[in-house]
């Protein structure tokens, strides 16, 4: 290990996933801020003693000290800032907890910068634990933010046929985002007052630290959820794992 240390890398990250490899070791997913999503091993992180035990759970949030082998990275040293515990005593929670982490892996890729995926992600786990915020909401927070992140948004700002700014009073998944009158006909789309099109825009733009400071009446959710949902159900064909643990939430 001591020939290493010269060229170890020091990493913010979450540990996105962990599986068990050989008797001892486990290979992770992390979502790093300086190198995107990468994969590396912990040498006897599932020995009792290990100093890797805690460190190689999802969740896991901090600072990881990498090395480069010839085909993967190995963690040389961990520092945990945050655990997330809290979300393993909340099976609704934790549910919610995997399929952000999912989701983070799916849209990120290696040698990218992934702080604004890490920041969402954060926030995202960190609002799960208020009692006051629906977990439904947050979920589809994270989902539209998660959609600009990777550039794959609806237009909420504007016409998406014609690009006027005034009178948005539909949404058609099929044009990527809302109509005006003169632009509806023959399109289907669903009818969006103005309180869902200004959480529409506020999800989009808001900075991260004020991202869940808003409750929604069960109207306006109702009317968030059916446009987000069926826009992620159109465009991105890719179910997850931890969608079929919602599904029964």
């Amino acid at each position: 290990m001591g020939l290493h240390m010269g060229q170890t890398i020091e990493l913010t990250g979450m540990v996105l996933s962990a599986i068990p490899v050989g008797d001892y070791d486990k290979r992770i997913l992390l979502l790093t801020r300086e190198r995107g999503k990468i994969a590396a091993f912990m040498r006897g992180a599932r020995r009792p003693n290990s100093a890797f035990l805690a460190a190689s759970n999802p969740f896991s949030f901090g600072q990881f000290e990498v090395f480069e082998g010839k085909s993967s990275y190995n963690v040389a040293k961990v520092s945990i800032s945050h655990h997330f515990r809290e979300l393993a005593q909340d099976l609704d929670a934790v549910s919610y907890g995997f399929y952000f982490l999912e989701m983070a892996a799916y849209y990120t890729q290696e040698n990218m910068d992934g702080t604004e995926f890490l920041n969402l992600l954060y926030v995202s786990l960190k609002a799960l634990l208020k009692p006051a915020l629906d977990n439904r909401l947050v979920r589809r927070v994270y989902e539209l933010r998660m959609l600009v992140l990777s550039g794959e948004y609806p237009d909420v700002f504007s016409c998406a046929k014609c690009g006027r700014k005034q009178e948005l009073y539909y949404f058609s998944v099929k044009c990527h985002g809302a109509l005006c009158p003169e632009c509806l006909k023959g399109e289907y789309a669903v009818p969006l007052d103005e309180s869902t099109l200004y959480a529409l825009q506020y999800i989009m733009t808001a900075p991260y630290q004020k991202l869940y400071s808003f409750t929604l009446t069960a109207p306006v959710f109702g009317r968030l959820e059916e446009i987000v949902s069926g826009y992620i159900h159109q465009y991105h064909d890719r179910h997850f794992k931890s969608q079929e643990m919602l599904e029964h939430i």
